[in-house]
Order: structure tokens, then C-alpha cells, then sequence
């Protein structure tokens, strides 16, 4: 799962100073599960010089933010894993999302997992993994587009319609995952509609062939969607009777958390299917 998408609406892309560059040479670093990496894959993913990602890697390895691997190539350092875990367990909604995302890998099956908003992309932050013989893609730290995504898309069905536009308006069609992405703004709007009516977005092949996920907004004390819960599997685990079924407990879930979050009082976790 790729680069975030760049936001920056000017006409001329401005120039990249020493903090920029170093923030993308570290990107670069964890991308992939972390490596390691070697200088050339760093300099092709970041499209800077292999001088200049050598001299950032070096000052990141003398900070314990980079270390030097095999072959000369490079990994995370201890302090960037460390300071990682620490944001991972002060994130908001985490500690809330993890008791959920077990009891939904319980019931369902499925690979569980929790995802946050970043710009154009959803983040996925934790993972609760069934013990099967096959491993969905999806990892902590990995990203997926807003618009194909089943996470993405709840969370786009609970955002304001100014922020939706900022997401899908572009230059013309999206660029298709998968062949069943829906790439038509129109299309996808219409799809919008829907996952806000029922409380609850499926990605139907949308990011990745042979792979389906439902998925539901998590809110904040304001009201806005800060997250979103979701299950995914591959469309023999997940079919259309599975995604009417969990559909509903993957709403509770969220509705659980976003309880959490707002200081409501949390009526137990997962609710079974049915009920709004």
C-alpha cells in the first residue's frame, strides 16, 4: 500500500527543504513491513539523489532512528520502533478498538482491524488476525486510498460534504485498484449515500480482487468520524450472506467505540447482527 497522496493544490510544487526530504527518506524506510531497504529502493521511492538519502540515513542512524543492515542496507532503527509502540498506545480509540477487534475476529472469522484518516488515505493502526492457512494483505502502518476502501469509505460517509469533495474531485476518473473500483466521482457518491443509510460500507473488490471488507465509522465526542472499524476476508469467507450478517455487528463495534470515545457509557462490545 503506497505513498500517502500529495494534497497540495498549488500549481508549483514547492521546494523541498532538508525536513521534507528526511520525512521521506523515513517513510521510505518502514515502507514494505520495514525492510530492510537498500539505498537505491530509498532513492527510487523518494526520487531524491542516493548522496542525499545516504547523508539522511546516516544522521538517522546516528540518532537510533535508521540501522545499518545487511549488505548495506537499512532498517528502523530501536528508537523510531520504540517511539512507534508509544504513539500506538496513547493513539486515541486503540485502546478502546483492541478488546472490540478480538471479540469481531471471534465471531466472524475474518481478519479485524481499526483504521484512522490520513489526508487521502486510511491508515490501518491495529489488526486482529485469524489463525488460517492464508493471510489477507493488510498490516499495521499500511495504507489504502479513502475511495476503494471499505474503511475509507465509512469514514467518507460520515464526513462533511466539503471534505468529500476535496477527496473525489480531481482532474477525472479515480485510478482503479482492482476491476471493480468505482472510479466515477457520481458512482461513488451514490455508494456514499448508501453506506451512510445503512451505517455501514462494504468494499466489493474494490481495492483488492478477490477480497471483500465491511466496515463502519468510529466518532468522536464531536461528532466527526475520527476512525472507522472493519473485517475483511476473501470473497469465499465473506459472501453476500456473510456481509448481511456481520454488516450490523461490524456497526456495533463501531458504535461501541465511539461510545468510548465520547464518554458514554459501553453496553458491553459486539452486538449480534440485526437492530440499528
Amino acid at each position: 500500500m503506497g505513498k500517502p497522496v500529495n494534497t497540495r493544490r498549488s500549481e508549483q510544487e514547492p521546494v523541498k527543504g532538508p525536513v521534507d526530504k528526511a520525512m521521506e527518506v523515513l517513510e521510505a524506510l518502514v515502507e514494505g513491513g520495514g525492510g530492510p531497504h537498500r539505498l537505491g529502493e530509498i532513492a527510487r521511492r523518494t526520487g531524491l539523489t542516493k548522496p542525499t538519502v545516504h547523508r539522511h540515513l546516516r544522521t538517522m542512524a546516528d540518532y537510533g532512528f535508521a540501522q545499518v543492515a545487511e549488505g548495506g542496507s537499512y532498517r528502523p532503527g530501536p528508537r523510531l520502533l520504540g517511539l512507534a509502540a508509544a504513539a500506538l498506545d496513547a493513539g486515541p480509540g486503540l485502546d478502546l478498538a483492541r478488546p472490540v477487534l478480538a471479540d469481531l475476529r471471534q465471531r466472524t472469522g475474518l481478519l479485524a482491524y481499526y483504521a484512522v484518516r490520513d489526508a487521502d488515505e486510511a491508515v490501518f493502526l491495529a489488526l486482529s488476525e485469524p489463525s488460517r492457512e492464508y493471510r489477507m494483505s493488510a498490516r499495521p502502518g499500511g495504507r489504502a486510498p479513502l475511495y476503494c476502501s471499505a474503511a475509507g469509505l465509512a469514514m467518507l460517509s460520515a464526513l462533511p460534504p466539503a471534505e468529500v469533495n476535496d477527496v473525489l474531485d480531481g482532474a477525472g476518473p479515480l485510478p482503479a485498484r482492482a476491476p471493480h473500483t468505482l472510479t466515477d466521482p457520481a458512482a461513488l457518491r451514490a455508494e456514499l449515500a448508501e453506506c451512510a443509510r445503512r451505517g455501514y460500507a462494504v468494499d466489493d473488490e474494490f481495492e483488492e480482487q478477490d477480497a471483500r471488507a465491511v466496515a463502519a465509522p468510529v466518532v468522536g465526542a464531536d461528532g466527526r468520524a475520527v476512525g472507522a472499524i472493519a473485517v475483511r476476508g476473501l470473497t469465499f469467507a465473506l459472501d453476500a450472506a456473510g456481509v448481511e450478517l456481520f454488516g450490523p455487528m461490524v456497526r456495533a463495534a463501531a458504535r461501541t467505540v465511539s461510545s468510548g470515545l465520547s464518554g458514554a457509557p459501553r453496553l458491553g462490545l459486539v452486538a449480534d447482527g440485526g437492530g440499528a
